[in-house]
């Protein structure tokens, strides 16, 4: 019974502890982030290559992001958000690496010039919303997917003011939107206004121009 209660105790104060270090991470998080201004945050795959389509779609929209005064902030790790952090560094704008600790995939890029590190995937998605003025969604998996139907769904509950959320790579995402259109939206899953949050793009400078709309640079 001793030995019970041992362990018990020992687990109350480890998680008394965790909530300690939760908060640290909050705060560290939004004293990085607080100075950002006009952000918007990138997601996709960690797996995509340099020669891939959309790593350069992603690289070009990170470059005209900075070049109109915007800061880009991607999970900063490999592939699509390398992609994003490297035209938003090159072209001398503010470019933030919000990398997660994961035991495969996620290593930090050289490009962002502000790094966080991240132990708590829940902490990460506050500061992705918190500091973002639109969600840029290229191909990607569940991690992309994740971020993606957070985003829709925080607007939809009006937790969040209204942003942008831009799915770019219309090859990719089709046959999601279809899927959206005809399951959820044809079965009054969702309402109209939920499936028109969405817009769909292959240029960038053409989802530049759209948040461009919504935001005072």
């Amino acid at each position: 019974m001793e030995e019970k209660q041992y362990l018990i105790d020992s687990f109350s104060i480890e998680e008394s502890w965790r909530i300690f270090r939760i908060m640290a991470e909050f705060v560290e998080s939004i004293e990085s982030l607080s100075k950002i201004r006009n952000a918007v945050s990138i997601f996709g795959s960690a797996r995509l290559k340099p020669e891939d389509k959309y790593y350069q779609m992603a690289e070009a929209l990170g470059r005209i992001l900075a070049q109109n005064g915007f800061s880009v902030i991607t999970g900063g790790g490999p592939g699509i958000m390398e992609a994003a952090n490297k035209g938003a560094a090159e072209a001398g704008g503010k470019s933030v690496g919000m990398n997660i600790r994961l035991p495969f995939e996620q290593k930090p890029n050289p490009y962002a010039n502000l790094q966080i590190d991240y132990k708590y995937f829940f902490i990460r998605k506050v500061m992705f919303v918190k500091y973002a003025l639109a969600y840029v969604i290229l191909p990607g998996g569940y991690g992309t997917m994740d971020e993606f139907f957070e985003a829709l769904t925080l607007i939809q509950t009006k937790r969040v003011k209204s942003f942008p959320v831009i799915l770019m790579g219309s090859e990719y995402w089709q046959g999601l939107m279809d899927w959206l259109k005809n399951s959820m939206l044809g079965h009054e899953m969702i309402l109209p206004f939920d499936y028109e949050m969405i817009q769909v793009m292959d240029d960038p400078e053409e989802a530049v121009r759209h948040i461009k709309k919504y935001v005072i640079v």
